[in-house]
């Protein structure tokens, strides 16, 4: 475990201010920055910390939606698609963006859909890859609603493409199932989908 010193506690939002200032001036003098000129000492002294606190809240449990469920009336699927997150790459700390879609089959509790897209951006606020988020969406809900069966698809454009290595922007496209979707609950999944991206 990181240890901290007693000038160095993290913040009731669980990042090291401190740390997180030294760090961006460091990074602005590596730049060839000033980091005291006007325009940047707020960057390093509070929007750089502020954002980072924001955009890392899925790696803090007391960030967590609380997920309240109701008695489920019966076991259709239940589909929420078209949803936005925001991610960090963990390989180049650059966005990646784009939309969720999520399937599940209840089991004895549904949740309201609006708790859905919360939990969605909460585990999407971390530093991450696109396939291990896919697959965080869907086992957490597995966990959250005792759900039987999830289906998760994630389309994503990363920013480390678009703006280094290759910059082309195109959209990367990740799946997850777990329990045993049937084929009738894939192909409501996939017309569910078909019909929200028709509508934008």
């Amino acid at each position: 475990m990181t240890q901290h010193s007693p000038l160095t506690q993290p913040d009731d939002d669980g990042i090291d201010r401190e740390k997180a200032q030294r760090a961006t001036r460091l990074l602005l003098e590596a730049l060839g920055e000033d980091p005291d000129r006007p325009g940047l000492t707020e960057t390093w002294e509070r929007r750089v910390p502020d954002a980072f606190a924001t955009l890392t809240d899925g790696q803090r449990r007391e960030a967590k939606p609380t997920m309240r469920t109701f008695d489920a009336e019966s076991d259709d699927l239940v589909v929420k698609t078209g949803i936005p997150f925001y991610s960090l790459c963990e390989h180049h700390l650059l966005p990646f963006h784009g939309t969720a879609h999520v399937a599940y089959r209840p089991g004895e509790a549904v949740v309201g859909l609006s708790k859905l897209a919360r939990y969605v951006r909460w585990q999407s606020r971390q530093l991450t890859m696109q396939e291990r988020l896919t697959n965080d969406v869907a086992s957490g809900l597995v966990d959250e609603l005792d759900a039987p069966m999830v289906l998760v698809e994630m389309n994503a454009i990363h920013l480390c493409e678009a703006m280094r290595g290759i910059e082309t922007e195109s959209t990367t496209t990740t799946r997850t199932a777990i329990g045993e979707p049937t084929d009738v609950e894939r192909e409501q999944f996939r017309d569910a989908i078909a019909r929200g991206e028709g509508q934008r």
